[in-house]
């Protein structure tokens, strides 16, 4: 009985009130967890050489990651994750734009201090694949762990492209998902199809450019990479590559949230308006059709 009472003191004196800070550790944990399984499927693909991973598994673990993750905090912090989400939801009007730069801030700290633990962990697979040399660029790089590069072949205009097309589609989907005027998904298992659709993205557009779509996700773990020896390259690779993850997600999310408000949802009629229409589409049932009728005329046979 005293431990009981014991811990329900604790639990009164470690509660935090203000909506805010918990939103934020909540958002800050969301992400944590999302970046564990994405760095540590593409860790261990990288250092065993693809033979424990490739990237198939790489995909699967991001999109899994993405499911516990919104789990973790959706219902605090609404799961964000993603600054470009959240700018999304700016823009509907869904979430306040003075709590914008305050959630994108919490997600690059919380992927940042991901990356570190990542790090840790596969301390000893990276000295023993890299021989001690971080690069960036090379046969024996190891900067994609953590941060996304553009494929040899990708040029900046194309890489441009693919990230504001892939955050587009992302938000269509997503903006599809959550509307319940529209098909819908089950209360409770919108995670759960938010996470095939970034597998489904990642299967379709991944090979360019690793189909980023998150700033915070993007930058945190870079800023990571520059501090702990990979150094500057990590932002002139790809002639300049990082600010394209960076900025055209946020691009394509305000695309992709305007082009489905502006398809789909600003259309929605009023739920009077749609029984009138159903009752309207309904043809006339004539005596013979009835079922009444249909029992009488078959009794009198």
């Amino acid at each position: 009985m005293a431990y009981t009472l014991s811990l329900a003191k604790l639990k009164e004196r470690l509660r935090i009130r203000n909506l805010l800070v918990r939103q934020c550790l909540a958002e800050f944990l969301g992400v944590f967890v999302l970046m564990l399984f994405t760095q540590g499927s593409v860790a261990q693909a990288v250092t065993s050489g693809e033979t424990k991973g490739n990237f198939f598994t790489m995909f699967l673990a991001g999109a899994l990651g993405v499911i516990l993750a919104i789990y973790v905090g959706g219902n605090v912090s609404g799961g964000h994750l993603n600054p470009a989400f959240s700018l999304a939801m700016c823009l509907l009007g869904r979430f306040p734009w003075a709590k914008f730069p305050i959630y994108s801030l919490v997600q690059l700290v919380s992927a940042f201090c991901a990356s570190a633990v990542t790090y840790a962990l596969y301390y000893d697979a990276l000295q023993n694949y890299t021989g001690g040399n971080l690069t960036v660029t090379g046969p024996k790089e190891t900067a994609s762990i953590f941060a996304t590069y553009p494929a040899p072949y990708l040029s900046l205009s194309n890489g441009i492209l693919d990230q504001v097309l892939g955050t587009w589609l992302l938000m269509v989907g997503i903006s599809a998902i959550l509307d319940t005027r529209n098909k819908g998904v089950p209360a409770g298992l919108e995670p759960v199809v938010v996470g095939l659709l970034i597998l489904a993205i990642g299967l379709s557009m991944g090979v360019n450019c690793g189909y980023p779509m998150n700033p915070a996700r993007d930058l945190g773990p870079r800023l990571f990479t520059y501090v702990a020896g990979w150094g500057p390259e990590v932002f002139s690779a790809g002639n300049g590559w990082w600010w394209v993850p960076v900025v055209c997600p946020l691009v394509g999310a305000a695309l992709g949230t305007a082009t489905y408000q502006l398809l789909v949802a600003l259309h929605h009629t009023e739920d009077s308006e749609t029984a009138q229409e159903v009752n309207c589409a309904q043809p006339e049932v004539s005596a013979r059709e009835s079922p009444a009728a249909t029992q009488m005329w078959t009794s009198k046979l």
